[in-house]
């Protein structure tokens, strides 16, 4: 085996955490090794791995990565300890078979060098004999005797000062048992009580907190996005919260554990008190603050995992492809944005309307409102319009009233539809924004950004910071590194699975795809303006900075609709057109119908087999080759619903339960999901209201864009709340 920063048997560990095998988890590293990225090895080194997908490479990198710190915290630790002369073989051993950091700083903690404590002080006094006689727990010694020995006239004038002190330096050699803090920590995770209290004159406005007032729950059921409510919570400085534990039980342990059968000694009630004291002060706050501290981790993981799964699908929606698009950004009193954009995403012309409120309870007068009518209808009769996009903002359902009516009294061959808004004011103000209208207001740019948004999400929406697309649960509360990695990673892949138009595409799509950056994006924008488009995949060699390597792992998902090779608009990476022309002959495919009625017939009714006994090629790069001939355009998105398109307005005062509704899911959490069905706000449909069987996570049946039925389950109308259902009686 090739020689790698971990043993075999912690890299077979590896594998079998993952469930794959050892030959597919060492391919993984080797390739990363040489430069390769996880989007480039899931595509085109299938045959090296197995075929793992992107999400499984990421895993392998991540746990490698982490097991080779934990190896080197190991060895840095097993060093340190040596160097004060007092490794002993046990010891080493244990510490190399820790499986987490902190059993690795457990058994650390006794070797540390500490800063001042009772017990660092009481050393310093002498009395560290007298702790060493004091856990011997002799039957036969005269206590009052042994503490004479240590009286002066500083701070140990009476035997009870010698005691006192000395028990600090035996509570902490308690506390530094490895061993104690591993059963009392898996104890207290097993046992414990999380609870939650609202403060003493707390003001939670709006009563958000309300749920964890008088709460409390086994810490090792409480689900993730309760641990991430109750710690914001408790930032906000609203509520109080710990971690109750029985502390007769904790006490007992240690006394069984520290005093064996020795329970007949002199300094029994001693040790008992030093038990006590070193649990209280010493191993129970510290246990706490981990315990804390991974429930926070379990919620941030999760918390993240969800908002990296919710980007992924809604990047991934359908596009409405070819449609001129009027994109409305709405408001009250500055007026509603309005921006026209042709089939191809590119801004046609912009204007205003005043269709809502001039300033809170103050409507607009008939004349203005005609006004607004008469500039809708004119801008979708010049220009065609086939859809109207509103966002989902301040004044969206007002303005949805005034454009279905508009459509309806004008009788408009057009549909509306109302696009999420996360992001939008982000963009808007961006450099990216900036350079792509610099003479626009920060409101007709969100008004370009919201019409572009159902034309191509995925292209409009990598402009904006991932973490500004507000589609997860406590994304504020987690930790940001964490969750733009993540982001980032879901973004990434979301790119490279669509593939990329090298002709159109913006400098923030090609940052996105593999082996490129923001400085080779840019230079690939610059060198089509200078030079025209791109007429093959060659030709990209020429961008500058753009070297073999970067080539090598990005031209694969860099395409050319119309150029000199029909290839170049395929997925087939150039390292294979050679294998590819070769299956075209055997074949009888010619380059320019692929994609045809015929071809895709020839590729149903070719023999694999017959074609593998004539061509040195694998399973994985046939079949990709042989689904690219027959799919040359294919866009994975298409297999995504697409946005619901509206014609009139539903108002939450018309429903009643029971009824059947339609709807997007705009948002999926650990309690639910949420849906939009046309109405002001979302309807919540809980988990506890999906199925009759269990449910372990609402990803399981839904995902952000998706289509659904549902029915009413209740109406709040002084709350504006609608709850809603997939059960009926």
């Amino acid at each position: 085996m090739k020689e790698y920063l971990l043993s075999e048997e912690k890299l077979t560990e590896i594998a079998n955490g993952l469930n794959i095998k050892l030959t597919q988890l060492t391919a993984v590293l080797d390739l990363l090794s040489e430069g390769c990225t996880v989007p480039f090895i899931a595509r085109y080194r299938k045959e090296m791995t197995g075929a793992l997908d992107e999400e499984k490479i990421k895993a392998i990198s991540d746990e490698y990565e982490y097991k080779k710190s934990l190896e080197k915290r190991k060895e840095d630790v097993i060093r340190l300890i040596d160097e004060k002369g007092l490794l002993t073989e046990e010891l080493q051993q244990s510490i190399l078979a820790a499986t987490k950091l902190v059993e690795i700083e457990d058994l650390y903690r006794p070797f540390k060098e500490k800063k001042k404590t009772k017990a660092t002080e009481a050393i310093k006094m002498g009395l560290e004999p007298l702790a060493d006689i004091i856990m011997k727990n002799e039957k036969n010694c005269d206590k009052d005797s042994l503490c004479q020995q240590y009286l002066n006239d500083d701070k140990l004038k009476t035997i009870d000062d010698v005691m006192t002190n000395a028990l600090y330096i035996v509570s902490e050699r308690i506390s530094d048992n490895a061993e104690y803090r591993k059963v009392l920590r898996a104890q207290i995770g097993y046992k414990g009580i999380l609870v939650s209290k609202i403060k003493k004159n707390a003001v939670d406005e709006g009563r958000i907190f309300q749920n964890y007032y008088e709460y409390q729950e086994p810490v090792a059921k409480v689900k993730p996005h309760r641990i991430l409510a109750i710690n914001r919570g408790e930032a906000m400085d609203i509520l109080n919260v710990s971690i109750d534990y029985n502390t007769e039980e904790a006490l007992a342990y240690l006394s069984r554990k520290v005093l064996g059968r020795n329970v007949d000694g002199v300094f029994t009630e001693d040790i008992k008190y030093a038990c006590e004291d070193a649990y209280k002060r010493l191993i129970f706050p510290s246990i706490e603050r981990e315990i804390r501290s991974d429930l926070k981790d379990i919620g941030e993981q999760q918390a993240i995992k969800i908002f990296g799964l919710n980007l992924k699908n809604l990047l991934l929606q359908a596009p409405l492809k070819g449609k001129m698009v009027l994109g409305v950004d709405p408001a009250f009193r500055t007026g509603c944005k309005l921006a026209v954009i042709d089939k191809t995403g590119k801004f046609i012309c912009k204007d205003k309307i005043y269709p809502n409120e001039k300033s809170k309870g103050v409507t607009v007068d008939d004349a203005l409102i005609k006004k607004s009518k008469d500039i809708v209808v004119k801008l979708c009769q010049k220009y065609k319009i086939e859809i109207i996009v509103i966002g989902n903002g301040t004044a969206s359902r007002e303005t949805e009233a005034f454009i279905a009516e508009t459509i309806k009294e004008y009788k408009l061959p057009c549909s509306y539809v109302i696009a999420s808004e996360a992001g939008a004011s982000v963009y808007s103000a961006s450099e990216i924004a900036r350079e792509e209208f610099p003479d626009f207001s920060v409101e007709e740019r969100s008004a370009v950004s919201i019409a572009r948004r159902i034309q191509d999400p995925l292209a409009e929406l990598v402009k904006i910071e991932p973490k500004a697309i507000g589609v997860g649960q406590y994304q504020h509360d987690v930790t940001q590194s964490k969750l733009e990695d993540t982001l980032d990673f879901v973004v990434s892949e979301a790119v490279n699975k669509v593939g990329v138009n090298i002709n159109t595409a913006s400098k923030s799509l090609l940052t996105y795809v593999s082996g490129l950056n923001k400085g080779i994006a840019a230079n690939i924008v610059k060198y089509r303006e200078e030079n025209g488009v791109f007429t093959n995949r060659k030709e990209i060699l020429n961008v500058p900075k753009l070297g073999p390597k970067a080539y090598e792992q990005a031209v694969g998902f860099l395409r050319i609709s119309e150029g000199s090779e029909p290839l170049d608009k395929t997925s087939i990476h150039p390292e294979s057109y050679k294998k590819a022309k070769e299956i075209m002959k055997l074949l009888e495919i010619d380059s320019l119908e692929l994609g045809s009625k015929d071809v895709i017939e020839k590729v149903k009714s070719c023999d694999k087999n017959s074609i593998k006994e004539k061509i040195e090629i694998d399973d994985y790069t046939l079949d990709d080759i042989l689904d690219s001939l027959s799919n040359p355009l294919r866009d994975i998105r298409d297999n995504y619903d697409q946005p619901k398109l509206r014609s009139d307005v539903l108002h939450l005062e018309d429903l009643k339960p029971g009824m059947e509704l339609e709807g997007t899911v705009r948002n999926v959490v650990d309690f639910g999901c949420f849906i939009d069905c046309g109405l002001h706000d979302d309807g919540l449909l809980h988990i506890s209201k999906m199925s009759k069987g269990y449910i372990k996570h609402p990803s399981e049946m839904f995902s952000v864009g998706q289509l659904v039925k549902v029915y009413v389950l209740a109406v709040d109308l002084n709350r504006k709340k609608l709850q809603l259902t997939l059960l009926q009686d």
